[in-house]
């Protein structure tokens, strides 16, 4: 008997080797922006920054440790996957300095080998390693001769969240001048422009995020049920990219959930049953080495598209391409914002589910109606990475616009997602029904016809150019594309399915 044929490989791509001058990059561009920051206003150039890593976090009163993910802007400056540790960087001469959790002799029974401190500044490419309860004295005597130190430690607000982060503490700490303001938004606005390692590594957790989507498309199927489309996902992201994480909780909604804009928490699990006919809503992301990525396809769980659902799709798929096209360094977000929503809204009246005038109906703001989440967030090591309100932005009041994670103007190096979407929500539509304004514009008889649609959202990931913009993200956009990929006319639909360079490249 002939031995059997190898199984073909699932993945083209393999897990990259992280190059830790990535984020000694990182740390030389805060120090620029630092001195630059302090010579304007007039300040001495003297200081050291200080962060305080992550620590690890047992579920609730029990033993139990939960998988850590290092704090964001400890992994964006040192790279460390360890917790415990703190970190400086001094001003002056652009040094770094490591400080590891001095670990008991049980670690090595328990846990594993404890490294040396050499083994960390050789693997981290730090110029110092020395313990956690030596830091005070460490930081004494080698940045003492201009007076007590100063020490810029973290302290502000996520503009996504309302949290605050967490400034570091130290035994000792009280012999030290702290800085709490000065940092935040410095270290926030080097984040937000992304240097060529850092966009390699967003592209590969694209790519391989990609490559997931197109299989949970290839193998979704009615009497599945959502869970089962959110395994396959994780699988793929892991055995074949190394992505331990993700962004972000995944939305695998079907049916009238994928109206939920952030379904798929513990009280709506991915649980409900792939019916036939059902429009899918699959939003997820795998991370790697702390960068995210953040992709959203919809499509037909029966792989062919009905009326309706070619409406709809199209209206989103329009405004996705229309905010690509526009993209650029110069460009203001929230003017993207309403080209999409504006987009979406001549397609309905298009299709007569509405009717009137487009103009009037952004002056009442139906955009909001159907599409009541911003138009897209920076993307980094933090699936909502910070930096969308710097000082002096203010978040806009109106509906749908008081929803935008950012109004920045666009800038060279930025990476933000483009997710427009369009729902049919109940809880929006009833008063808009009972709105004396907004009523006529809507075609009730038809918006019947869509009461258990659910909604559709179209996310890709995009680096924006000087004169333009990448599209980072790899899926099937077009209906045809969906289709071909899900009856398996797209042989190994996942590997040789590539796109256009004019669709990837707008």
């Amino acid at each position: 008997m002939a031995a059997a044929a190898a199984a073909p490989p699932s993945s083209s791509l393999a897990p990259p080797e992280v190059p830790m001058e990535l984020h000694a990059g990182n740390r030389d561009r805060l120090v620029a922006a630092l001195r630059a920051h302090l010579s304007a206003s007039g300040r001495p150039l003297r200081g050291l920054v200080l962060l305080q890593g992550g620590e690890e976090q047992t579920r609730y009163c029990t033993d139990h440790l939960e998988l850590f993910r290092q704090e964001s802007y400890f992994a964006y400056l040192f790279g460390v996957r360890e917790p415990g540790f703190y970190g400086a960087i001094d001003i002056v001469s652009g040094q770094s300095i490591l400080f590891s959790p001095r670990l008991p002799a049980d670690y090595a029974v328990w846990m594993g080998e404890i490294k040396p401190l050499s083994y960390f500044k050789d693997r981290y490419k730090v110029d110092m390693v020395f313990y956690v309860d030596e830091i005070a004295q460490v930081l004494q005597d080698r940045f003492s001769d201009h007076g007590k130190p100063l020490l810029f430690v973290l302290y502000g607000k996520n503009t996504d969240s309302g949290n605050y982060s967490k400034p570091a503490s130290f035994e000792g700490m009280e012999k030290f001048d702290s800085d709490l303001s000065t940092l935040h938004p410095i270290l926030t606005e080097c984040r937000v422009i992304k240097s060529d390692m850092e966009l390699a590594l967003i592209q590969y957790a694209n790519d391989v995020s990609s490559e997931a989507h197109i299989e949970v498309m290839r193998r979704a199927r009615p009497g599945m049920k959502e869970y089962q489309l959110e395994s396959i996902f994780l699988h793929h992201v892991y055995m074949y990219g190394g992505c331990r994480h993700c962004s972000y909780t995944c939305i695998c909604a079907t049916g009238e959930n994928s109206s939920v804009l952030h379904y798929g928490h513990a009280a709506a699990p991915n649980d409900r049953t792939l019916n036939d006919g059902d429009m899918a809503l699959m939003d997820m992301g795998g991370e790697y080495h702390c960068y995210g990525s953040d992709i959203t396809c919809s499509y037909p769980i029966n792989g062919k598209f009905n009326g309706n659902q070619t409406i709809v799709y199209n209206a989103v798929l329009k405004a996705h391409n229309a905010v690509i096209a526009h993209m650029r360094s110069g460009v203001n977000w929230l003017d993207m914002h309403k080209l999409a929503e504006q987009t979406i809204l001549e397609s309905l009246r298009n299709e007569r589910i509405l009717h009137g005038d487009v103009t009037d109906m952004m002056a009442q703001r139906l955009g909001a109606v159907f599409m009541p989440h911003g138009l897209g967030h920076l993307l980094g090591i933090d699936t909502h990475d910070p930096g969308g309100y710097p000082e002096g932005l203010e978040r806009p009041k109106e509906p749908g616009l008081s929803s935008l994670r950012t109004i920045r103007e666009l800038k060279e190096g930025m990476v933000i997602t483009v997710e427009p979407g369009c729902y049919f929500i109940d809880a929006l539509l009833i008063p808009a029904r009972d709105d004396p304004v907004s009523s006529k514009f809507f075609n009730w008889e038809e918006i019947e016809k869509y009461k258990s649609f659910g909604g559709v959202r179209i996310e890709s990931d995009v680096y924006v150019t000087a004169h333009g913009c990448k599209n980072l993200t790899n899926c099937p956009r077009e209906t045809w594309e969906i289709e071909a990929v899900m009856a398996g006319s797209v042989e190994d639909g996942l590997l040789e399915y590539r796109p256009s360079k004019t669709e990837r490249y707008k």
